[in-house]
């Protein structure tokens, strides 16, 4: 696999009505800066370059239903980050334009929706 520096982009893409609106809530969540962008895509990036979230445009995009609901638009994947505040993370969160998921399975575990509708959740470091 070729290096960042020779062109390669790799990670995880993620699809998006506005790819650039949606990387910027990334970058601003995660302290990540945007590291390109060109029509219809956006790459955010740990500073340390180790791995990529690529945002890519989608027509006809419908957000995932979660909980699960037959019928519906599943959830294909979503990303975890490990916080050491949960309150304080999803407070953060929500002022970034997140919003709370209605049903909250774990104690330790927030599910939020970010603002193209696809879940994340934020965990609580254990001691």
């Amino acid at each position: 696999m070729r290096s960042r520096a020779s062109g390669m982009w790799w990670g995880t893409a993620i699809e998006a009505p506005e790819p650039a609106a949606l990387a910027r809530f990334y970058a601003e969540l995660l302290e990540w800066p945007i590291v390109h962008e060109e029509p219809g895509t956006a790459v955010v990036a740990p500073p340390q370059g180790a791995v990529y979230l690529v945002f890519q445009q989608a027509a006809g995009y419908r957000p995932p239903t979660w909980p699960p609901g037959d019928g519906e638009q599943r959830p294909m994947m979503h990303l975890d980050f490990q916080v050491g505040d949960l309150d304080e993370a999803v407070a953060e969160a929500v002022a970034m334009g997140a919003t709370p998921a209605p049903v909250q399975p774990q104690e330790n575990v927030r599910v939020l929706f970010d603002p193209a509708g696809h879940p994340f959740c934020l965990c609580r470091e254990e001691d």
